[in-house]
């Protein structure tokens, strides 16, 4: 494994170094490589687009999967290229919008919980997203099994002071250590459970679909308010973060509302952009009995 690791970092080194124009050329023939060569999960992204978009023509949907397959291969060269992208290129590539609704919250002396999909560019998000808010930022992952692997890309997600991440097994207890602070976390809450980990359904793009409830445990716990990050490529290169409130009044919502809510909004978003979901997850794997 260590020559796998060291092979790569030579080849993610020189990539990174690249301009954005050689970078996009580049993705072009990855692009190429992963949909037409080694066709990488055609068949669960095919299906994936079917099922949700039962409405779509068959050419609606292969014009989906060609534009899906352009961002993925975008998104993996982007996040190589991090190693080598100053912090002022986050500023001017990555903007937000509707901060005040996390602003007010932070005025209130609470923290922020974020819920985002894995649409636009996740990975760049992180660092953008630290080098904008007040307070400090994390972003819970699951680590990889390399440890390599997950030194190197841990050391991509945390380039600013602002920012850091935080294992998924650790979240809550870090933020009860945390909760005399003011704090955002960001959760990619759109992942599937494990078979055992499953505690709920609800409609999705069509299926049934299980959806993990951290988020909205956590901020009734510790009482913070959560938002929804709408993440959008807005150009090639290019991303807009819109921030949509889901309550800043936890402790008073219903059983599952504030789950329900994040769905209905990563929902109307994938609907608006579907090009811009990762659709080679294995989303719908699980089959509620």
């Amino acid at each position: 494994m260590a020559i796998v690791y060291y092979s790569f970092r030579v080849i993610s080194w020189c990539i990174s170094r690249l301009p954005f124009p050689a970078l996009y050329c580049l993705s072009g023939f990855l692009c190429f490589i992963l949909r037409d060569v080694i066709r990488y999960r055609r068949k669960v992204v095919y299906n994936n687009l079917r099922n949700s978009f039962p409405e779509k023509s068959e050419s609606e949907i292969r014009k989906t999967v060609r534009k899906f397959y352009q961002n993925l291969a975008d998104v993996i060269l982007e996040t190589i290229k991090q190693e080598n992208l100053s912090l002022g290129q986050y500023e001017k590539r990555f903007i937000f919008s509707n901060t005040e609704v996390y602003e007010k919250i932070i005025s209130q002396g609470k923290s922020v919980i974020v819920g985002i999909g894995h649409c636009g560019n996740w990975e760049w998000m992180g660092n953008a997203l630290g080098l904008s808010v007040p307070v400090k930022g994390y972003a819970v992952v699951k680590p990889l099994s390399d440890k390599r692997f997950d030194k190197y890309i841990t050391r991509l997600r945390s380039k600013t002071r602002n920012g850091g991440v935080i294992s998924f097994k650790e979240v809550y207890r870090t933020l009860v250590r945390l909760k005399n602070q003011r704090t955002m976390t960001v959760f990619a809450a759109d992942q599937t459970p494990t078979r055992g980990e499953i505690n709920y359904w609800t409609e999705f793009l069509n299926q049934d679909t299980p959806f993990f409830l951290g988020i909205e445990k956590i901020a009734k716990s510790l009482d913070s308010g959560v938002l929804f990050l709408d993440l959008q490529r807005t150009g090639r290169g290019y991303y807009e973060g819109n921030f949509q409130l889901i309550t800043d009044d936890p402790r008073n919502t219903k059983e599952f509302e504030i789950t329900e809510k994040y769905v209905y909004l990563l929902q109307k978003a994938i609907r608006r952009h579907p090009d811009n979901w990762l659709w080679s997850h294995r989303r719908w794997k699980h089959k509620r009995t």
